[in-house]
């Protein structure tokens, strides 16, 4: 399964939209995200050396590049695009609260899977998500007006962080730390570990099945913002990988900053879109789309991100490029 893995997860999405599409119960699926995500970041992060996570927060030139590409450059990025839907404020907002917040969970998966540094963004995620926290209602309010700021309840955040991110890293930790001495903990290892690939294309599939649907029901008016999504996506990996060679980041690394730039907290912030009123309903939709459009560009990137940062020598990402 690992040795055809795309094109498992390209079978996945295929059946999502067919499923999500045909099947009139398959928007209820949408309960069934957050345990499906948890229990695949449960296996990535069982994946990972709590050793090597350690390690990892040591690296201050990662952690420094990962900020300043999320929190500086992309708000610039995501500013310019966003004036192209700026005069329909339900598009704006979906558009504003799904780019600005930078991806803590199945971007670890996806770069691991392309050869990234998946300890290094593992460690990165609590920064990532409490920086998010606080400074959404500052880019919110400076792209939008002090009046969307006070429409966005924060609360989902905390609620993603514990259940996506708290809760699998403490059972991974639990596991990590009893497996040398117990053989059945040794066996959820191996589990996990056989598990990943049918994990990933059970997410695509119920992420997909569940929301096409009403993407599809409003497509008109969301068509606006499938191109802003796509330019995202393609100039995010000329400008992740600048700020890799600027960082002088080895390869691995470098992978990890330019899926960590492109990918976006899609499923984290749509509770929020969520939450906002009933003007305002096609602002989940708006974030939606940008989801399924995410999947299958990541797809996409975990063949071509090893390719255009191939590992040719362990020097720096500037002998590599």
């Amino acid at each position: 399964m690992e040795r055809h893995q795309i094109a498992l997860y390209v079978v996945a999405i295929a059946a999502g939209l067919a499923a999500g599409w045909w099947i009139p119960g398959a928007p209820s699926l949408e309960a069934a995200i957050n345990p499906v995500l948890g229990l695949l970041l449960f296996a990535t992060f069982l994946a990972v050396p709590f050793t090597a996570i350690g390690r990892a927060f040591a690296d201050l030139r990662f952690l420094g590049a990962v900020m300043v590409l999320n929190f500086v450059i992309v708000p610039v990025v995501v500013f310019g695009l966003s004036r192209f839907v700026a005069g329909n404020e339900a598009l704006l907002l979906g558009v504003l609260l799904v780019l600005l917040a930078p991806c803590v969970d199945y971007v670890i998966v996806f770069s691991g899977l392309a050869g990234g540094a998946s300890d290094r963004l593992l460690a990165a995620a609590p920064l990532l998500m409490l920086a998010q926290m606080l400074l959404l209602p500052v880019y919110l309010w400076a792209f939008a007006g002090a009046q969307t700021v006070a429409l966005v309840e924060l609360a989902p955040f905390v609620e993603a962080f514990v259940v996506l991110i708290v809760i699998p890293l403490t059972a991974a930790a639990a596991v990590q730390w009893a497996a040398p001495r117990a053989v059945a903990v040794r066996g959820v290892e191996g589990l996990m570990a056989a598990g990943m690939v049918p994990l990933m294309m059970a997410t695509l599939f119920t992420v997909i099945a569940s929301q096409v649907r009403a993407v599809g029901e409003q497509f008109g008016a969301l068509v606006a913002v499938v191109p802003l999504y796509v330019a995202f996506l393609v100039v995010m990996v000329p400008i992740g990988m600048l700020a890799a060679r600027a960082a002088r980041l080895d390869v691995r690394s470098a992978r990890a900053l330019v899926f960590t730039g492109a990918t976006r907290n899609s499923l984290v912030v749509l509770p929020l879109a969520l939450a906002l009123p009933a003007s305002l309903s096609l602002a989940p939709l708006v974030v939606v789309t940008q989801t399924l459009v995410e999947l299958i560009g990541m797809v996409i990137f975990v063949r071509l991100i090893p390719r255009v940062l191939p590992e040719l020598d362990p020097s720096p990402v500037t002998a590599a490029a």
